[in-house]
């Protein structure tokens, strides 16, 4: 049967690579990167059918509550293990093809960019331009 949309098992394989070098904590289904690991392969493959049949649909994002230096809590969103693999495959292939898209001073969830190059972008163009 072909798929629609061509998802290299490599890609995905490599995704869970990248996913697991960098760690993190299990999302709402609880599932740690080692858990994920007890049955990889029919992990991977679920995530490469749904990928690639075009079904493919995030779960829930986890909310942990994080304190703030100043007081008070900020959340953060914690994907789950499958989802982050997911992520990085989307990444993996959409982000070449963008970033020819983005303008060359834009920032936003860009390799290389964060919000204090933006602010830092905006002094300058405040002190050069009246």
């Amino acid at each position: 049967m072909t798929k629609p949309f061509a998802v290299p098992k490599s890609l995905v394989w490599s995704a869970f690579q990248r996913v697991k070098s960098n760690g993190g904590s299990a999302g709402v289904d609880d599932e740690t990167i080692a858990t994920f690991e007890q049955h990889l392969g029919d992990n991977l493959y679920r995530i490469w059918n749904r990928m690639a049949s075009g079904s493919y649909f995030p779960p829930p994002v986890k909310a942990v509550p994080i304190p703030k230096k100043s007081g008070g809590v900020r959340i953060l969103g914690v994907p789950t293990v499958a989802d982050r693999v997911a992520r990085t495959v989307v990444t993996t292939v959409l982000g070449p093809v963008l970033e020819s898209v983005f303008g060359s001073e834009s920032s936003g969830k860009r390799t290389g960019r964060s919000a204090l190059k933006a602010v830092e972008l905006v002094r300058r163009r405040s002190w050069k331009y009246d």
